[in-house]
């Protein structure tokens, strides 16, 4: 068994009469990250193995080539970043929340490739479905269990697309509970036959407003999102969660065009926050988890749930028993209870579309 990681990277480089200056940058931001957290430039050191002396030396070097500071010391109470530190270590999470997915899929795709020169006969579980907390937890645990995974992160239409196209086992996407129900599955019915395919039903989660934080535009509603001054960050066309902002404006009678920053989109819900967080826009819609991890406020406005389309062929093959065992295994439960903004209802459990959509949802 083996794993393929692919990490962002970005280099700086001096011009003109700096040109022969350059900095390591993934070591610089581990030191500013380790900084931040212990206030300290000897901690930080000793976390890498470095000397005080070589660390200072390689700050001093960078700071050099920006021209400006990357810390302030406050006697007495340790060193924390300077403007241009944070900004740079806003601007490494911006890069990871982008670029993650893309790569994690590349990642699955080279895996995919040598596992069949190598073990062909083992067949791995082809999961699509889009970016997100409780999905890269199930991924880290199927990974755990050393069972094949080739993952691909789509957006939910795309995902259910493809499973009806026979191109993967698992496709995740998202409902809303109430008044959008009806509408949000309308989308995925082209592709989801009822004498086919069965829901598994992984958590509900909360849909909201990131914004920054203190929340200093006052933003309460969707209505604020076309207020004079403020900035907004959207995800893309096709996934789910634009989906379901476009419902609720319409419902609420907010114009696209009215939303400063409608087409500026993002591809994740941490990719949204992570602008939101770098000072680049003011709010977002998105899930909970993401704002907390980037230290945004959040106003909760909708739950949804979150299943996998599967076929019905495939549970009664015995083909996804594993996977159904972690679901309701109750690690897995306190990992996404864990999670904020996220409740493990109903995880695991197999719904015809019938009993998921034509009365009272699980869990809710």
């Amino acid at each position: 068994m083996f794993k393929i990681a692919i990490q962002p990277g970005w280099h700086i480089q001096g011009t003109g009469a700096e040109a022969s200056s350059a900095v390591d940058t993934s070591l610089l931001l581990r030191l500013l990250a380790s900084i931040r957290e212990s206030g300290s430039i000897a901690a930080a050191g000793r976390l890498e193995g470095l000397s005080y002396r070589h660390v200072w030396g390689l700050l001093r070097s960078a700071e050099q080539l920006f021209g400006t500071p990357l810390l302030e010391k406050r006697p007495g109470k340790g060193t924390r970043l300077s403007h241009l530190g944070t900004v740079l270590l806003l601007a490494e999470d911006r890069i990871r929340a982008r670029l993650s997915p893309t790569l994690d899929s590349l990642a699955s795709e080279l895996e995919a490739e040598i596992r069949k020169a190598v073990a062909p006969e083992r067949s791995p579980l082809r999961l699509y479905a889009s970016h997100g907390f409780a999905v890269a937890a199930l991924v880290d645990w199927i990974n755990t269990a050393q069972m094949p995974v080739e993952l691909r992160y789509r957006n939910s239409t795309e995902a259910v697309a493809a499973l009806a196209r026979g191109e993967c086992d698992l496709a995740g996407f998202h409902v809303p509970i109430g008044p959008f129900e009806r509408d949000a599955v309308r989308q995925y019915q082209q592709w989801l036959d009822p004498r086919k395919h069965v829901l598994v039903q992984l958590a509900l989660r909360v849909q909201g407003l990131c914004v920054a934080p203190g929340n200093p535009k006052r933003i309460r509603a969707l209505g604020d999102l076309a207020r004079p001054g403020v900035r907004f960050v959207n995800r893309q066309a096709g996934s789910g969660t634009r989906m379901l902002l476009e419902l609720m404006l319409a419902r609420d009678q907010v114009a696209q065009q009215a939303i400063n920053g409608f087409d500026s989109t993002e591809f994740t819900h941490a990719a949204v926050a992570a602008y939101i967080a770098s000072g680049m826009a003011d709010v977002g819609f998105g899930i909970e988890t993401a704002a907390r991890r980037f230290g945004l406020d959040f106003v909760p406005l909708v739950t949804e749930r979150y299943f996998f389309a599967v076929e019905q062929s495939a549970l009664e093959a015995r083909r996804l028993d594993d996977v159904l065992a972690i679901l309701k295994a109750p690690g897995f439960i306190r990992r996404l209870e864990a999670l904020p903004g996220y409740e493990p209802v109903a995880t695991g459990e197999v719904l015809t579309l019938a009993r998921a959509f034509g009365g009272r949802p699980a869990g809710a």
